[in-house]
């Protein structure tokens, strides 16, 4: 049996409620208290009126002040593009060639074209542009369409084999393989040729074989020495240097399978500043010509 708390006279009335003979008392919320949430429902109901706030179908309540996160993005950007407007003009009138002459224009492509590459380019060719299998190493001197300045900002410019911008590089190495052009025994032969051309073949029994197969197959596009032809787009197979891989297995596939990357044209995403900033920045990174 519980034993019953002792009430006073001057103790405040109770909820009725009763623990094991502990009872609550009925005290009143403080006032600064229930002041305090007073003003934070008339506060938030303000702002539910005054700013974005309330979730629809396709968009929020807009808020009778206009306000959104993304026009004040818009108005800094603006704001930013338009003290850059002096020079962004300037490095797109002067040529491309000459900009390195101008220090001045030319620190600020660099950091602009900076930029522009972390934000639209590195997802593919890597925060540092060292490339990955199938997306190529921009730091080296080894360039499928040739690593000069005004190259490399056409590449930029019009994309690789995309089906978007007319001007597109364009090239397509055929599935030997694949399309029964090369019977498998050939494509073994060709495949110990062309790692004969920068190091050591699986099996240098097949290479006589190989330079055959080649000659009529290969050359018209890589050049009688493997040499490569930028003109058409293709690799040098005499640098050791691969796009997608060097050794037997990855070379295989390439011959069987073909190869076919795609870059998209950059003119419709970015501005002529933005393209010729990120040229200069990509030409400055050791591996241009």
């Amino acid at each position: 049996m519980t034993k019953k708390s002792k009430k006073f006279d001057d103790d405040p009335n109770t909820t009725g409620h009763s623990w094991d003979g502990i009872e609550e008392f009925d005290n009143p919320m403080p006032r600064w208290w229930l002041w305090s949430l007073y003003a934070c429902i008339i506060w938030a109901i303000a702002y539910t009126i005054a700013y974005p706030a309330w979730p629809m179908i396709n968009s929020a309540t807009a808020g009778v002040l206009g306000w959104s996160s993304r026009g004040e993005v818009t108005a800094q950007i603006a704001e930013v593009e338009e003290g850059n407007a002096s020079i962004n003009t300037q490095l797109v009138e002067v040529a491309l060639t000459s900009i390195a002459d101008n220090a001045e224009l030319d620190t600020y492509a660099v950091s602009a074209g900076g930029a522009v590459f972390r934000t639209w380019c590195a997802q593919c060719h890597g925060s540092g542009a060292a490339g990955a299998k199938g997306y190529p190493n921009l730091l080296d001197d080894d360039w499928l369409w040739g690593g000069d300045i005004e190259s490399i900002y056409n590449t930029i410019s019009h994309g690789i084999r995309n089906e978007v911008d007319e001007d597109a590089r364009y090239s397509e190495m055929p599935a030997f393989g694949r399309d029964e052009i090369l019977e498998p025994a050939q494509v073994d032969e060709v495949v110990n040729y062309v790692m004969s051309l920068s190091g050591t073949p699986e099996d240098a029994s097949k290479v006589a074989a190989g330079a055959e197969v080649f000659a009529d197959n290969c050359a018209a596009c890589h050049g009688e020495d493997g040499g490569g032809d930028r003109e058409q787009g293709a690799p040098n197979l005499t640098d050791a240097i691969w796009l997608y891989g060097g050794d037997y297995a990855s070379l295989t596939d390439t011959v069987t399978y073909s190869r076919f990357g795609v870059m998209p044209p950059w003119t419709d995403r970015l501005s002529e500043a933005q393209i010729r900033a990120v040229a200069i920045y990509v030409h400055q990174l050791g591996g241009g010509e």
